[in-house]
């Protein structure tokens, strides 16, 4: 309902301007934004603005996949096969002229000023609208405005805190140190949630920031801030809110799982305003992909067994069938070999020539084009979230939303920031084990008696398993200091004719190393990646914005 509501309200938005036009419009206002003068006049137009913050969160730093489903290729998780800026980032040989890097500053300030905007002009309508609406469409603004701000010092650093309209004279501003933009992003938080709903009443409002969702960014931001405390204490009020985790992991990516409970705040699309190609991007040549964005070898074997080990201390784990007896969050998260996508079997040994169509009944043998096609998956493996047969007709104008946060990752939230804070209590082990041991997941519990770096080993392991190709890893991978140890070297996909002979050695965060194993030179050498700790941390700015804006001092390094 929310999504019909947005287009009603685009549709409406355009007409208005359309008529606007034959009246002299053009002659009195300029077009190339919404003016003072005549916004807001009512609640339909201010709610149009709204609305039009929360559009500007949609984008996509290369075509049609939405930012938070192609960010790991700048990751240790995925690649991308075509050359363009985003892999650039993934293999260290981006500039400040990368494109994608444009994207993510531009469209996020966008946001910004978007709701700089509704904050500045509202007022117009105090005395027009119930203070409940007054009330909660600031909160909202404040939030789509927090929340970019959320992103931006992740990727950026210290960036310029924009908090009110700017004229050409005024738009000369210095970056603001991280910290001081963290917590004003908690501190909006905090205050938006006072004034946003717990939960709304009913799907005409899903898609909307709540209560719950301000919170969970809250935390998420404390945490990546290192301030333990705030991050608990904000993860345990969400927690307090009763959230769920969904009954079907793998679900949750589909369009089954779009009204979840354990949804906190999705991007919307839908068809006639904004969609989204990922389906398309994500799934096997003869299921009608392009296998642009494929996991790698590491990811695969990063996996625990179903008994609770990594692979290399497992009983139950058997190199002749690596893919059995693991993590059942493995195969939803991952396109296996031998399973099944979009009612394909899905083969990447270079012998299998032939594979099972279950579309037909009875079943056929086709060509495996999977395994000959020479732009088909280059790993060998192939993402599986956010993928759903149901857009296999039209599978580059998708409409599942895109999870920005959901509860699941704030149990982790909660259990990593206690475990920083050396708080080791039941709640830690309660708050790992509800992840890891949802239905249909079951993996064993983590039993008390741990020590700190034990723990911590334990929920980073888990944010691995349970956030993979969402987006979340490459903030992980930068504040926890690894990105240096995770992301030089060779990208590696699977032997094309076999198996690996025997397990990988598994570090404590999960990293395998192949050197002990006797096949291991012969994994596939995708792309060779190069990662400068002292420049790679941090996006660089933007070259366009630093020439522009001389009050902008460069990252380091470049």
């Amino acid at each position: 309902m929310f999504k019909k509501i947005q287009l009603w309200f685009f549709a409406v938005c355009l007409g208005a301007c359309l008529a606007a036009c034959s009246d002299g419009y053009l002659d009195k206002y300029p077009l190339n934004g919404p003016s003072s003068e005549t916004f807001y006049s009512n609640e339909d137009e201010l709610m149009m603005g709204l609305f039009g913050a929360y559009k500007a969160l949609n984008f996509n730093p290369k075509s049609s996949r939405p930012w938070p489903v192609i960010l790991d290729v700048t990751t240790d998780l995925s690649w991308n096969r075509s050359n363009h800026q985003m892999q650039h980032i993934g293999n260290g040989s981006h500039e400040s002229d990368n494109g994608s890097v444009l994207i993510f500053w531009r469209e996020f300030y966008q946001a910004i000023g978007r709701a700089n905007f509704l904050l500045d002009n509202i007022d117009q309508l105090k005395d027009q609208i119930s203070a409940e609406t007054y009330n909660q469409t600031q909160a909202e603004a404040r939030f789509i405005r927090a929340l970019s701000y959320h992103y931006l010092i992740e990727l950026f650093g210290d960036v310029p805190l924009i908090t009110a309209p700017q004229t050409i004279e005024e738009a000369q501003v210095p970056r603001a140190p991280k910290n001081e933009v963290a917590e004003f992003v908690i501190q909006e938080m905090t205050e938006a949630a006072m004034d946003l709903p717990v939960r709304h009443g009913d799907d005409a409002y899903h898609g909307r920031a709540t209560k719950g969702a301000a919170l969970a960014i809250k935390a998420r931001t404390a945490l990546y801030n290192e301030k333990w405390d705030v991050a608990a204490a904000a993860a345990k009020e969400v927690m307090d809110l009763d959230y769920e985790l969904h009954g079907d992991f793998g679900a949750l990516f589909t369009y089954d799982g779009q009204t979840s409970d354990e949804i906190i705040f999705s991007l919307q699309y839908l068809r006639g305003v904004m969609t989204h190609a990922t389906a398309n991007y994500l799934t096997s040549r003869l299921a009608g992909g392009v296998s642009n964005e494929v996991p790698s070898q590491t990811v695969v074997d990063s996996y625990e067994a179903i008994d609770g080990l990594s692979i290399d201390k497992s009983e139950v784990y058997d190199p002749e069938k690596p893919f059995e007896n693991r993590d059942p969050r493995l195969h939803e998260t991952v396109v296996l070999p031998g399973s099944v996508l979009f009612g394909y079997q899905f083969e990447t040994h270079n012998d299998s020539t032939e594979i099972w169509n279950y579309n037909t009944n009875p079943p056929t043998r086709i060509k495996n084009i999977d395994a000959s096609h020479a732009y088909a998956t280059y790993t060998g493996y192939l993402w599986r979230k956010y993928t759903d047969i149901k857009d296999m007709p039209d599978d580059t104008n998708s409409e599942i939303n895109i999870i920005l946060i959901r509860y699941a990752e704030v149990l982790l939230i909660y259990a990593e920031a206690k475990i920083e804070a050396g708080e080791l209590d039941d709640s830690v082990y309660d708050a790992i084990n509800q992840v890891r041991q949802r239905p249909g997941v079951d993996m064993p519990p983590i039993e008390s008696g741990k020590t700190q770096q034990e723990l911590r080993s334990i929920v980073r392991k888990e944010r691995k398993y349970e956030l993979a190709n969402e987006g979340l890893r490459l903030f992980d991978i930068r504040r926890w200091k690894i990105a240096e140890d995770v992301m030089p070297g060779p990208f590696l996909g699977r032997i094309p004719d076999e198996f690996l002979s025997s397990a990988p050695e598994i570090d404590a965060y999960g990293t395998p190393d192949y050197s002990n194993v006797s096949n291991g030179s012969d994994l596939r050498h995708v792309e060779t990646r190069n990662f400068n700790p002292s420049r790679d941390y941090l996006f660089p700015i933007p070259n366009i914005d630093v020439l522009t804006n001389e009050a902008l001092e460069q990252n380091p390094g470049y």
